[in-house]
This record gives C-alpha cells, sequence and structure tokens, in this order.
C-alpha cells in the first residue's frame, strides 16, 4: 500500500473522485500542510491505494483532469492545486505526469507538486460526504458530473457506481 495526497478545490469533491477508483483503498479527507510557502493548511486528501491495482500516474491523472488543474489558486490560501509527494520516486512520477498533461492540454498546469508535512482531518460531519448523502444539492451539481467523468473517462479503474456507493466508510488516519 501506498500513500500521496492531493488538493484541488473542495475536499468534499477530492475525496468523491478518489473513493471512486479501484484500487483505492482509503480516502482521508481534510487540510494538508507542506514546507514553506505552503506550510498554510489547504483543503485536500490523503489516498492509499494499491499500486498492484492502479498506478500513482493514473491516480495523479485523473486529479488533473477532475479539477481546475490550470485554474487560478492562491497557493497560501485555502485551495490549492497540489500533488503531495511523500518519496523522491513519487515527486518524479507526479512531475512527469504534469509535464505530460500539459504537453497533451497545450496548456501549463499550475499544480504544484509539494512535500507532504502535514495532516488534520475534516470534522467528522464532513468526512465521507458523498458517500453519506449523495443526493445532497452539492453533490448532485459538482461531484457527480466528475464521477461520469471518471466512469467515461476511466472506466477501467473505476468502480462500479453501487460499489462506489456503498463501500466501507473506514475512520480517518490520524497523522
Amino acid at each position: 500500500m501506498e500513500t500521496i495526497g492531493f488538493g484541488g478545490g473542495c475536499h468534499w469533491c477530492t475525496e468523491g473522485v478518489f473513493q471512486a477508483l479501484r484500487g483505492v483503498a482509503q480516502v482521508d479527507q481534510g487540510f494538508i500542510r507542506s514546507e514553506a510557502p505552503w506550510e498554510a493548511a489547504a483543503e485536500g486528501v490523503i489516498v492509499g491505494f494499491d499500486p498492484a491495482i492502479i498506478s500513482l500516474a493514473t491516480l495523479i491523472e485523473v486529479h488533473l483532469r477532475t479539477h481546475s488543474a490550470n485554474g487560478i489558486y492562491s497557493p497560501g490560501g485555502r485551495y490549492r492545486s497540489a500533488v503531495y509527494v511523500f518519496t523522491a520516486e513519487q515527486r518524479a512520477v507526479a512531475e512527469l505526469a504534469i509535464d505530460q498533461f500539459a504537453s497533451a492540454s497545450r496548456e501549463a498546469p499550475r499544480t504544484l507538486v509539494l512535500a507532504f508535512v502535514g495532516f488534520e482531518p475534516s470534522e467528522a460531519r464532513y468526512r465521507n460526504y458523498y458517500r453519506t448523502d449523495p443526493q445532497r444539492p452539492f453533490c448532485r451539481r459538482y461531484i457527480d458530473p466528475k464521477l461520469d467523468f471518471i466512469r467515461r473517462q476511466f472506466a477501467d479503474n473505476a468502480l462500479p457506481e453501487a460499489a462506489a456507493a456503498k463501500a466501507d466508510l473506514a475512520p480517518p488516519r490520524t497523522e
């Protein structure tokens, strides 16, 4: 099992995206910190995954394609488009995936590759936001389209819709 972090807008959306993928064993939603000048906590998720089932490169591609990777984010603010790495190998994979995305989209993504420094989980009432009530207006408007995109564009990696909605609601890690 490997661990990687992602930030990209709202962590409710990011959590729902990664919970819909085969090979993802755990998604913890909360606030991630990195090194200066990105030490301010930003919304994100920590993803535990099995690289024998889904590659890190695929996870990063899903991330880049399901949020505004080319959007304007304040690096010190609450939202940050980022891949939070735990190892030098992860950094190399992330940088290559972002370069390939930029080449394919012909736009320079603003997604940062940052060292993971710390994590604070969201309040319990916000965790597993999509899974606990996918009929919320926010879920229908913002998360459902991302999940539909995954089912179309990453069909081999997507959990069946019913399985994604009923997967175990494991408690978050505390790091």
